[in-house]
Formats: C-alpha cells, sequence, structure tokens
C-alpha cells in the first residue's frame, strides 16, 4: 500500500483551518455580489428536523454503493482509505464530528449561501442549482464518478435549501456535517478492518 498523501499528524489541524477559511472566502464573495451569506441560517425547530430527516437517504445510498464491488467505486474506496483512512485513525470520534460540523457550515454557507443564489439571480433557479452543483463537483472531484456523486449530492442539498417553499440554510447544513460524519466514521471502520487484515 503506499504512503498517505495527507501528512497524518497535521491533517485535523489543516482540514479545520482550511474548511474553516472557506467562511471568509464566501464572505469575500458575497461582497462582491451583495449577498449576505448568513441571510437565511434561520434556527427553528422544523429546519432541524428536516435535517436530521434528510440525511438518512444520503447514508443509505453511501452504505449501498459501499457494497457494491464495481471497479470504479472501489477505486474511490481505494482513494479514500490511502488518503484520510490514517489520519481519521489518529482521532476520536467528537474531532471527526467537529471537523465534519466545520465543512457542512463552511461549504454550505459558500456554495448554498453564496454561489447558488449568485448563479440563480444571474440565469434564474434550476440553472443556478445546476451551475453550482457542478462546481462543488469539481471541487471534489477525486475521480470521475467521483464527482458525478458530488454533483448529484450538490443538488440534493441544493434542493433542501428550499425544501417546504422556505428558503433555510440551516437544513443543507445539518444534512452535509451529520453525512460527512458519517461517511468519516464508515470510512475509519472500513480502513481499520482492512488494517487488521493486513496483519
Amino acid at each position: 500500500m503506499s504512503e498517505p498523501s495527507i501528512d497524518p499528524d497535521n491533517f485535523f489541524k489543516t482540514a479545520c483551518y482550511f474548511e474553516s477559511a472557506l467562511i471568509l472566502v464566501a464572505i469575500a464573495l458575497g461582497w462582491i455580489a451583495n449577498i449576505n451569506p448568513f441571510e437565511y441560517i434561520i434556527f427553528n425547530e422544523q429546519a432541524v428536523i428536516n435535517g436530521i430527516l434528510g440525511t438518512f437517504p444520503l447514508c443509505l445510498i453511501f452504505i449501498a454503493l459501499n457494497q457494491l464491488q464495481l471497479d470504479s467505486l472501489q477505486k474511490i474506496r481505494q482513494v479514500l482509505h490511502q488518503t484520510l483512512g490514517p489520519s481519521l485513525s489518529k482521532h476520536h470520534w467528537t474531532d471527526l464530528f467537529v471537523l465534519a460540523a466545520i465543512a457542512g457550515i463552511s461549504e454550505e454557507i459558500l456554495f448554498r449561501g453564496v454561489i447558488q443564489p449568485w448563479m440563480e439571480d444571474s440565469w434564474g433557479l434550476m440553472a443556478g442549482l445546476l451551475a453550482s452543483s457542478v462546481l462543488f463537483g469539481l471541487v471534489h472531484a477525486v475521480t470521475a464518478l467521483y464527482f458525478m456523486m458530488a454533483t448529484m449530492v450538490s443538488i440534493y442539498l441544493g434542493l433542501y435549501l428550499d425544501y417546504d417553499n422556505t428558503r433555510n440554510l440551516l437544513t443543507p447544513i445539518i444534512i452535509h456535517g451529520l453525512y460527512d460524519f458519517f461517511a468519516f466514521v464508515v470510512i475509519l471502520h472500513s480502513y481499520r478492518l482492512e488494517q487488521q487484515k493486513g496483519k
């Protein structure tokens, strides 16, 4: 097995700093586009419930894809194991939850809080949703298939931005954060099983 491309010892701090910096990017882009990135973060019980319930379909799809033995999916699992496995294994689950929360907050503020409404203002609701989702997929493009999967997840999150015909950024933030945490835990579990088999 090749050496991990991410330094496991610096992974957590680097990832937290990088993800947090996306909020600054969102603020800068929001200033340029005259969009308040935080305008639609509305704290209410329904948004929390929608966020929790909206996480389940993504988690079920993740589990199903994790069971398939397609070469393209195995390549993605191998990349994730090699890059994230050694790093995640050095941290407590609470660290993974914090990182997932930071990623969910920062990426949603950037993509759903600024980029999607910016593109919607320019091109319309559907084109804005699709264009911002393709951009989201591109920045997550580990492989071609992963790009497609990330784009579809982004469309899902973008639709949840206006769930119940009420724009609330809190819902996709919760879905994104919980889904990332779930994915981290599954990747970590799978990586540890792989390491045990290798002994």
